[in-house]
């Protein structure tokens, strides 16, 4: 919804209201995709001096 041609506060807040319930309802997320806290975490290595092998 492009409102920036709408200088009015209120105005502007009541049409995207408006689009907001107008639009269609945003699907579930798919089966194992992972976001934010549930992803892989990527183990850090040391900075400085070469870790020994």
């Amino acid at each position: 919804m492009n409102t920036t041609n709408v200088t009015d506060k209120a105005e502007r807040k009541e049409l995207k209201r408006k689009a907001r319930a107008e639009a269609p309802p945003i699907g579930k997320r798919a089966e194992g995709v992972a976001r934010g806290d549930n992803k892989k975490k990527v183990k850090k290595i040391s900075k400085g001096q070469t870790r020994k092998r």
